[in-house]
């Protein structure tokens, strides 16, 4: 039985996450009521993580191009080093550190803030008051990150390149220029669903899908939060850690999807 029991915890958490999503699903056409929230949440998990994703995104594309650049010069190829960069940023690298940054940073914030209404009975209080708590906290959080994810890789995925860049032209000796082009040509590849470069909308889908993952499990975890401070900073740690567990096999099945022959 205590084998099991980890199994257990482990399906009723994502039962209770699938519904939630569900619930908001079931919502959706309250956004435009919910406009104000939406922009709020917007600017907190976007907004205030801008920095760090221009840091991180620009030093992510600069080891990129560092570590495969010094292979490929061995065999005197170091100029498809912006085909490499380009292609890693906006399949896999920009999606996936956006995503992390988001669960670290805006996940656990929700986590954090609906723990402590839980913990403080003030969703009780909502409850009585017939309040509609999904309408209320979890929509706007959930539509927010679904719109920050994308604009965010689309950020880290420019820095990255920027910086991959800058590695080719100083390490590599690989003209700005021809990095440029190189790697522009590798986006221009279309896809079979929609007429527009397959890497790029399937980043941007990848990111999509995680900020959705991130602020359900966040709200998820922060809805189930009892037992105080310490039941508060429990959601918080088991919030972080589911969401980048779901990312991470999330991101195998969407790009086999997306990818197989």
């Amino acid at each position: 039985m205590n084998i099991l029991r980890p199994v257990v915890t482990i399906a009723q958490g994502l039962g209770y996450e699938l519904e939630l999503l569900g619930s908001v699903l079931a919502r959706l056409h309250h956004v435009p009521a919910r406009a104000r929230l939406v922009a709020d949440q917007i600017y907190q998990s976007a907004l205030q993580t801008v920095h760090v994703v221009l840091v991180v995104g620009t030093f992510i594309g600069m080891i990129v191009a560092l570590q495969t650049g010094i292979e490929l010069a061995r065999i005197g190829q170091q100029d498809q080093i912006g085909t490499i960069v380009s292609l890693s940023m906006a399949r896999e690298m920009g999606p996936f550190i956006t995503a992390t940054i988001l669960a670290a940073a805006a996940g656990s914030s929700m986590a954090a803030e609906i723990g402590t209404m839980s913990v403080s009975d003030e969703l009780s209080a909502l409850e009585v008051l017939s309040v509609d708590r999904v309408k209320l906290l979890i929509l706007p959080r959930v539509v927010a990150l679904a719109i920050a994810a994308p604009l965010l890789t689309i950020l880290c995925d420019t820095v990255g390149i920027l910086g991959g860049g800058f590695v080719a032209q100083s390490q590599l000796n690989v003209s700005y220029q021809l990095y440029l082009d190189s790697a522009v040509e590798a986006l221009r590849d279309p896809g079979r669903i929609l007429p527009l470069p397959k890497d790029v909308y399937g980043g941007l889908f990848k990111s999509f899908v995680f900020g959705v993952i991130v602020a359900v499990i966040g709200c998820a975890a922060g809805l189930r939060a009892s037992g105080g401070a310490l039941g508060v900073g429990q959601a918080t740690r088991s919030a972080v850690r589911d969401s980048i567990i779901a990312i991470i096999v999330t991101n195998y099945f969407i790009t086999w999807a997306l990818y197989q022959s």
